[in-house]
């Protein structure tokens, strides 16, 4: 039997990369375009330079080296969910927005374990062995370290180590979860822009080339990666396009939230917490 209510989601795939403030304006638009009535939209996307994201309240003074990520060349931006800092680099990136709470209930940990299932089908069409991670060590939950210094619950490691990051934001019956999966090894830079004093986060993550052992294309990834969400959804993708009155909204998110220095910088205010 299906396990989703609406059966067609519509899909978007940008294959250009695109700057760090303008990718989250799109998944904040998508989510701010969900009504009561399911809906689901299914995005991939890249991005045109080494990109650190912040968590919805994370302090940027704890957990990013401003500086050196200035001097690097690496942009800033904060993302509308929680979750903790993601360096964003030779990676795909997904993000799913959903009113259908048929297919992925009201909670927040059980639709990001079917999401996950969802992904893992996609892997193991790769060829790969992933699994769903248990209960992070309580160091992890409470304090500073990057998103991949350990698997969270529920998220997706192979051989111990993890391959995808994920956050969530939720407001009633909608929710955008989105995520990182690295395709390459990130060269180090984490360890440049953050404060990981001493931590080994690198032997802690895994890349899909890594993983098989071979080189992979953000385009052969997140091919699989569609194929084995489709086939676990049972659902049929329609590509879709934004329009010149949508890409104007995007822009304007664009423009007042994420490239807005108070929002990324300073994050939400006390009262929005």
């Amino acid at each position: 039997m299906s396990r989703a209510f609406q059966k067609d989601w519509e899909v978007i795939l940008d294959k250009k990369p695109l700057s760090g403030s303008l990718n989250m304006a799109v998944d904040d638009y998508l989510f701010q375009t969900l009504s009561d009535k399911p809906k689901t939209y299914l995005r991939f996307y890249r991005w045109e330079k080494p990109t650190v994201s912040l968590g919805y309240s994370q302090n940027i003074q704890k957990v990013v080296d401003v500086n050196s990520c200035q001097k690097l060349g690496i942009d800033i931006v904060r993302r509308m969910t929680g979750g903790k800092l993601v360096l964003h680099h030779k990676e795909a990136t997904y993000s799913l927005c959903s009113s259908d709470i048929k297919a992925f209930t009201s909670t927040l940990m059980d639709s990001y374990r079917i999401i996950s299932q969802a992904l893992m089908r996609g892997l193991e069409k790769m060829g790969l062995k992933p699994n769903l991670a248990e209960t992070p060590p309580s160091s992890y939950k409470r304090g500073d370290l990057p998103c991949f210094s350990h698997p969270a619950q529920n998220e997706i490691e192979i051989k111990g180590k993890k391959i995808v990051g994920s956050a969530q934001k939720r407001a009633g019956s909608r929710f955008i979860q989105h995520g990182s999966i690295p395709l390459e090894k990130d060269e180090g830079l984490l360890e440049s822009v953050t404060f990981l004093k001493g931590e080994k986060s690198e032997e802690r993550k895994i890349s899909i080339s890594e993983a098989l052992g071979k080189k992979v294309s953000f385009d052969w990834a997140v091919e699989y990666l569609i194929s084995g969400i489709s086939e676990f959804f049972e659902i049929i993708l329609i590509p879709k396009d934004f329009n010149a009155e949508e890409k104007e909204a995007i822009l304007k998110i664009q423009k007042e939230q994420y490239e807005n220095s108070e929002w990324t910088f300073g994050g939400p205010s006390t009262s929005d917490l």
